[in-house]
């Protein structure tokens, strides 16, 4: 065929393609840019363009959110890759193995992770249409893999508010309501998570069901789509420091690449944008560096608007910012992304298999000791994210020991987890396990460490030499299980352990079945086997009063996998006997939780998360805008969660609140909650008075300005604790613990019931702390229980539910719920 006549017939085709598939616009019946899409009308335009070109369009459900929306994922690219899309994906992850033979570019571009950042899946539709028409032609090596909205839920509540608000036409003023979202604004999930930072830690149902699907391509290139501030101008790779340093040379330069490329098409328009700031690639958990630690190219693009935009508004150098105009800059980077991917396939395929072949990192294996339910917990992590492990062939292995932060050795038994990093997933290993993550700049967008054993609250070494192992599908048989009790209808007691959030999850169903059980406030033996505070004793004659007490009781034992041990008797060999006043009953308690204004979306989200998808326990959820009218009386307990109150406890409403607990109820205070009760009017906590830094007086250039204020900051770091775990808050804790602390907050210890404190060592084990927060720090409060009249109020400085991924910190809080009483 003569290049003329190639040339009709691709001049023909796309002309007949484009007659028979309607633009977004066409399809909606509103012009994009006009309107904000509803979700279900976006699945309509996909579902529509799946019919319509049904060989180069595959549309999929890869799940669903808590508000029941479908989670879709569409495949675009040529007919003959679309025919051969199965073999395509096999053939590319053989490149994981250092084989294969694929050709093709993969880039998965994902849109709408926050809600309220909406203009991303508008941008979509104009994408694949595009690819599907004009741009057909980069699909010829190129799959592309689209996420129209991750977080619909999100989406939906910003839309709908938007189109409830706005002014018709739409007001470009800032000032109008519909540049104004309330507290519960559209950026986070149903539970209101941040779904970008749960990319590692997998804690929401959005991100539980999108790994799946994802650890089956592992794709080249990934681009996550979002928003920023109404006056920023656009952002797009390369990324700013720090870098971490598994990222390749190559991961580094295409980034820059691509920058170029989109670079051009901005220039020839006139926009504005910016690179190599702000975004680093450090902390593992977002679209773009968890992508990145998998082999792709992983990285942000950040358009200028988010919820305050709206349709369009006035930004402060007096220019309008349209939908419209945003649609048009996230369609550019995306279409410029796959251009150059295609371009670049081959090179793209060369480097992603090195980056699965290179992989000579320091430590070679992490074994982890511990309680075996938080190692479930880690296996289970380990499991979603494809990492492989296994139990050790040797007794003890030596390495960094993360409990003392110098090298050691540690014995091992058959319950033990090995992690090596000779294996697929090599490098996420590294990143997720490491003792301490080298920065290359303090400067950085988010916390600062995160590593897993600390997370998880394991003993563990980091070991130089690879450890041998047995893989996890070999060994089940071999893992040591704790003895687990023999069905005895007629014993007068059941013992379980208190030690996990599964130990919590068997407690809470237990109170919400009607079952009685006691807690040991004292350690005690009994034929030979010792019991720590904290044990669940469940007795026969507390539950007389069910006809079905110990077939409902085993129901809950076989649902929840427990280990128990029958007694015969009440009589202990030594400590004390279950009649005693130091074996007292546990309440269940009827909890409330205050939503709104004063509270953080997020903070509150994870304690609501918590209840009802980790603990199962209920919860009554107050909003602020009628809490001044809700009888407390008839709650147990509050839970304040962090935020910025100021003013919102006025002297009648802390008078109110000192009340309630002198009466006998129990305050969980959070973060910045404490600020707002403590004080003369308040309670008895008190911020810990520091002298400034000696050289702040000393005249410093403005340049220098950014990195004199991280002196004062705590970058999410993780610090060695105190634990006095005689306290009931600390029950099932060893007497050390790890804390993620996130600010320099401060606080004086109690005059009683510090239950989690840090002495004057103040250098993090992990992440950064500038010097005056360490400062701030030391010899101050982590988490106390102070006694007010019948009542107590529970301290939490730091956040055991972060993210919902300190798995260690969880018992705290169920021990203040519990425990303490």
């Amino acid at each position: 065929m003569t290049r003329f006549l190639f040339s009709l017939t691709v001049l023909f085709t796309f002309s007949v393609t484009a007659q028979q598939l309607k633009s977004p616009s066409e399809f909606l019946g509103y012009e994009l840019g006009t309107e904000f899409t509803r979700h279900h009308e976006v699945v309509d335009y996909y579902e529509y363009l799946a019919n319509e070109a049904p060989d180069r369009v595959k549309l999929t459900v890869y799940g669903q959110t808590n508000e029941r929306r479908p989670l879709l994922l569409v495949y675009v690219s040529s007919a003959q890759n679309m025919a051969n899309l199965e073999s395509i994906r096999q053939e590319h992850l053989k490149s994981t193995q250092g084989s294969g033979s694929n050709s093709k570019a993969i880039v998965w571009l994902s849109y709408n992770v926050h809600g309220n950042e909406s203009v991303s899946t508008e941008a979509s539709m104009k994408t694949i249409y595009e690819l599907l028409t004009a741009k057909s032609a980069y699909l010829e090596n190129t799959v592309v893999i689209m996420d129209p909205c991750i977080n619909p839920d999100g989406r939906d509540r910003y839309s709908n508010w938007y189109n409830q608000y706005k002014n018709t036409p739409n007001q470009v003023d800032p000032n109008s309501k519909e540049h104004h979202e309330g507290w519960w604004n559209g950026r986070s999930n149903h539970y209101m998570f941040d779904l970008n930072r749960d990319w590692a830690w997998l804690t929401q149902v959005e991100s539980q069901q999108r790994i799946k699907v994802y650890n089956e391509w592992l794709p080249h290139v990934h681009v996550d789509f979002h928003e920023q501030g109404v006056d920023n101008p656009y952002y797009f790779a390369p990324a700013a420091e720090p870098y971490h340093e598994v990222i390749t040379d190559f991961q580094r330069n295409f980034q820059t690449i691509l920058g170029r490329n989109h670079a051009k098409y901005f220039d020839a328009n006139g926009w504005f944008y910016f690179t190599k700031e702000v975004f680093d690639l450090f902390y593992p958990s977002y679209g773009d560096t968890y992508p990145t630690y998998n082999g792709a190219i992983g990285m942000t693009y950040e358009q200028g608007g988010s919820g305050r935009a709206g349709l369009g508004i006035i930004t402060r150098i007096g220019d309008t910012l349209t939908l419209k105009d945003r649609i048009a800059h996230h369609f550019t980077t995306g279409l410029s992304t796959v251009e150059v991917s295609s371009q670049n396939a081959e090179k793209l395929n060369t480097e992603f298999q090195k980056f699965y072949q290179n992989q000579n990192f320091k430590y070679k294996s992490y074994v982890l000791n511990g309680n075996k339910d938080k190692i479930d917990a880690l296996r289970a992590l380990l499991d979603k994210h494809k990492i492989a492990y296994g139990h050790p062939s040797n007794s003890s292995v030596k390495g960094f020991n993360y409990n003392t932060g110098s090298n050691g050795s540690m014995s091992t038994s058959a319950n033990s987890l090995v992690v090596s990093t000779n294996q697929t997933k090599g490098t996420l290993v590294k990143v997720l396990f490491e003792p301490n993550a080298k920065l290359s700049d303090s400067l950085t967008y988010d916390i600062t460490a995160w590593s897993l054993p600390y997370a998880y609250g394991l003993d563990a070494i980091a070991s130089t030499a690879l450890v041998n192992a047995t893989p996890a599908s070999q060994a089940q048989d071999a893992v040591v299980s704790s003895s687990v009790g023999k069905p005895n209808d007629q014993a007068y007691a059941y013992l379980f352990d208190w030690n996990s959030m599964k130990d919590a999850r068997f407690l809470a169903e237990l109170l919400t079945r009607g079952i009685r059980v006691r807690k040991a406030d004292h350690p005690f033996t009994m034929e030979g086997k010792s019991y720590d505070r904290g044990t669940l004793i469940v007795t026969k004659g507390d539950n007389e009063h069910q006809s079905d007490f110990y077939a409902s009781l085993m129901d809950v034992v076989s649902k929840h996998h427990m280990d128990f041990t029958p007694a015969q008797t009440g009589f202990v060999d030594s400590g004390k006997d279950f009649g005693s006043g130091y074996v007292t009953m546990i309440s269940k308690p009827k909890v409330a939780i205050l939503s709104g204004g004063p509270t953080s979306t997020l903070r509150f989200g994870e304690i609501w998360h918590f209840f009802e998808q980790q603990l199962h326990y209920p919860l009554t959820v107050i909003d602020d805008s009628y809490a001044a009218t809700v009888d407390l009386d008839e709650y147990h307990i509050l839970i304040l969660p962090s935020g910025r109150y100021n003013d919102h406890f006025n002297g009648k409403q802390l008078k109110r609140l000192r009340d309630w607990v002198r009466k006998g109820g129990k305050l969980i205070a959070m973060g910045g909650a404490i600020d707002a009760i403590d004080g003369e009017d308040g309670f008895g906590i008190a911020k810990k008075e520091v002298e400034g830094d000696s050289t702040g007086n000393r005249p410093s250039p403005h340049k220098n300005m950014e990195r004199e204020r991280i002196k004062t900051a705590i970058t999410g770091a993780i610090f060695k604790t105190k634990v006095d775990n005689t306290h009931p808050l600390a029950y099932g804790y060893g007497n050390d613990y790890f804390t993620l602390k996130l600010g320099n907050a401060g606080y004086n210890y109690l005059k009683n019931g510090n239950a989690v404190y840090i002495d004057r060592s103040t250098k993090p084990f992990s992440g950064f702390a500038g010097s005056i927060a360490q400062e701030s720090i030391g010899e101050s409060l982590v988490y106390g229980v102070e006694n007010f009249g019948r009542g107590q109020v529970v301290y939490m400085v730091d956040n055991p539910l972060f993210r919902g991924f300190w798995e260690n910190g969880k018992l705290f809080f169920a021990n203040a719920l519990f425990m303490v009483d």
